[in-house]
């Protein structure tokens, strides 16, 4: 991951990092050997630099944490979900989108947190 900014979410830290944080959070559903998710790495970084302090940004490597994968039912890579405290997702976007389309959901769900 190049950006400081972007959190590894995995199977053990999601409760902590999704769940229970206090910011809303985006996680970027991908694997190495996709295409599409390598093309939009740069665009979560940015977007984790853009958002410091006010958006938590995550990536999640469905290869390697299969559990957190299955349980938002992530069949299509990449998939970004976006998390406003609590378990369920508020906003979900599948496939590679263009930066407007993430920037739009998290100016809204920061809206709503100030």
């Amino acid at each position: 991951m190049a950006s400081k900014n972007v959190v590894e979410i995995t199977n053990d830290n999601f409760e902590t990092e999704v769940s229970k944080s206090a910011q809303p959070v985006l996680v970027d559903f991908w694997a190495p050997w996709c295409q599409p998710c390598l093309r939009l790495g740069p665009t979560i970084d940015k977007l984790a630099d853009k958002y410091a302090g006010k958006v938590k940004v995550g990536k999640c490597n469905t290869d390697e944490n299969q559990d957190v994968a299955s349980r938002f039912g992530i069949s299509g890579i990449p998939a970004v979900l976006f998390f406003k405290g609590g378990q369920s997702p508020v906003a979900t976007l599948v496939g590679l989108q263009q930066e407007a389309a993430y920037t739009q959901v998290l100016d809204r769900l920061v809206a709503e947190v100030t």
